[in-house]
Formats: structure tokens, sequence, C-alpha cells
């Protein structure tokens, strides 16, 4: 793995995330340090976590790990926002939930910071003046050294960062969005406003939740024995959401490519994610080691400009105005350096 730039801060992060919601679900703590200790001999510093993963049991898991670690060498992400508890306030991100919540994963994990700290959703109840005043606070305070969001739409986004620019507090640097080449709805708004704003995107559920991974070329009525769907209690949701045209011609692209390259597809679907500049890294979710082996080969070598064509093609989303192409060129119009203007 190699070192990038997360947006236009000066922190480096490995090109590869190691998502840890696994942790406590499916991977108990002797796995999830192997996979930790893997991830880390290919040279990864970057883990993300929340604190709702298994209740609270992943920051656990993770504060274990670092316990003799050099903490420097780590750079460590997790997030608030998400119910914690049964009161009224345990939930959201007013000033009270978010030093409540900072704190407890903060114990949960052993440490006195984390590097970067994520609101996990949209609160549609608190003012943004409260939710990142407060984090320009936890950041005066050492308590986080950097902002970030997961999970707004493209318009919350630019409103939180002009907020944070015109009150000189602390700007979100990165934006966590569900991307991969199923999910793809990501560029019609998010994509834009990273690369315009100079914003790094961690992309989650990259593998489209293993639907990316090369095991369900037959279909996931088909699924085999072992996979995340054969073992699903809801196996007919995922039939709805992947038992489409686009899905199956995303599938067969995706062999394709991955045989003319000479890698598997998941290494392929996370290799083409990593070919979008605004992408900084993708985020992995694995149960054990060997999947984390596996999406590893996804670094060091890069898909050809065709097999990239192939892929995007493939898994096309169907777009209207604005979105579309004649939209791009009404845009356009006479106002490129090459029209002479």
């Amino acid at each position: 793995m190699k070192p990038r730039r997360l947006g236009s801060s000066g922190l480096l992060v490995s090109d590869l995330c190691l998502g840890t919601m696994t942790f406590g679900w499916q991977a108990e703590e002797g796995v999830a340090h192997q996979i930790l200790d893997r991830f880390a001999e290919a040279g990864g510093n970057f883990l993300d976590t929340a604190n709702v993963y298994s209740e609270g049991r992943s920051e656990e898991i993770l504060g274990g790990w670092l316990k003799g670690r050099d903490r420097s060498e780590v750079v460590l992400a997790t997030k608030a926002r998400f119910r914690t508890g049964e009161g009224a306030n345990d939930v959201g991100l007013s000033r009270k939930h978010l030093w409540h919540a900072v704190r407890a994963s903060l114990e949960r994990l052993g440490t006195d910071y984390v590097d970067l700290l994520q609101v996990h959703a949209w609160d549609p109840l608190t003012p943004l003046e409260e939710t990142f005043g407060t984090l320009d606070q936890m950041v005066r305070a050492g308590l986080i050294r950097y902002v970030g969001i997961s999970n707004y739409r493209g318009w919350q986004f630019e409103k939180a960062l002009q907020l944070c620019r015109s009150r000189g507090w602390a700007e979100p640097i990165s934006l966590q969005s569900q991307y991969s080449l199923y999910a793809r709805a990501t560029e019609h708004e998010l994509l834009p406003v990273c690369a315009a704003e100079g914003i790094g995107l961690l992309a989650w559920s990259p593998l489209a939740g293993g639907f990316l991974s090369g095991k369900y070329r037959d279909g996931v009525r088909n699924a085999p024995a072992g996979t995340r769907v054969a073992d699903s209690d809801f196996k007919e949701l995922y039939v709805q959401r992947f038992e489409t045209d686009r899905a199956a011609r995303t599938v067969q692209a995706l062999a394709s490519v991955a045989s003319d390259a000479g890698k598997t597809a998941s290494q392929v679907a996370l290799n083409w994610l990593l070919s979008h500049p605004q992408v900084t890294a993708p985020i992995l979710g694995v149960r054990n080691p060997d999947q984390l082996t596996e999406d590893l080969g996804a670094v060091g070598w890069s898909l050809s400009a065709e097999q990239i064509a192939t892929l995007d093609l493939a898994s096309a989303l169907e777009t209207t105005y604005p979105y579309d192409k004649r939209a791009d060129e009404q845009q356009n119009r006479d106002r490129t350096l090459d029209a002479g203007t």
C-alpha cells in the first residue's frame, strides 16, 4: 500500500482503509487481531470504526489491539450520531450527545484522541452551527485531529463546509459514502463536490456487500454455501436488489476484465475505485485474514483505460437531465478553452 493525502489536508493515509464493522459480529477478537496484524504488516495505517458497531465492541477490540503499539503510526477514524442508549439525548448530533459519545469512544479505544471523527449521518433536528461548532471545540481541545462527514447528500455537505469556512472552524476533510461499480449514484453530486472542494472520498461497501466478489456469477438465487447471501435471513431482499439486467452485465464485465488482468473480481472492483482521483481509499470489510489477503491484491497495479471503460459502460446508471451527457454539453457549450474562449 502507498500513502495518499486525505483530501487537501496534510494527513497521509494508506490507499486501502480497514473497516471494522465485522469486529465483534463476524470476527471475534482473536480473528480481528489477526486481520489487524496482517493489514499493518502490509503497510496499512488507516482504520475505520464507529461507536455503534457491535454496540461498541468493535472499538473495544481495536483498543485492545492498539495497546503497546506506537499510536502515532495509526490513523484512527470513528463516528458518532446514532443511538447509544434509551434516553432522549442518546442520539443525534447535539452538543450533549457528541461530547458524551466521543468521550465514551476514547475510553473504549484506550486512547486520548482520534485522528478523524466523522458525523455518521445528517441530523435534521440539530442546527449545523451547534454540531460543527462543537466539533471545532473538540479539535481545539485535542480530542480529535480532523473532522469528517459520512452519508451526507451533496447539498448537505456543501452547506456544512461553507458554514465552517465562514466561522473559521475546522473544516471537514473527508466524505464517507457508499460507492462501488454497483452503487454509482455517488457520481451525480458527491464526487463533483469532492473534486471542487478538495475533499477525500472514502468508499464504504466497495464490493456491494460481496456482490462484486465474483461469488455470484450464477446470480444471488444460486448463492454458494458460506456466502453472505446464502447465510442471510433476507435472501429475497438480495434477490430483488441484485437480480437485474444491469447487475448481471456488471458481474459479467467484472469477470471478463478480471480474467484479462489476471486478478480476482474483488481486486478489479477495488482497483476501479482507486482509479478515480477523488477516491482516497475504499473501506474494506472482511471476516477473516484470507479475505483481507485477497483484497490487498487490489493495489500496486492499475487497470488500463480500456478496462475501465468496459466496466464503466456495463455498470452505467440510467441518468436524466441535469446529470446526463446532454446537460454536460449544454453547460460546457462555447465555454471550453479548445473552443477558443
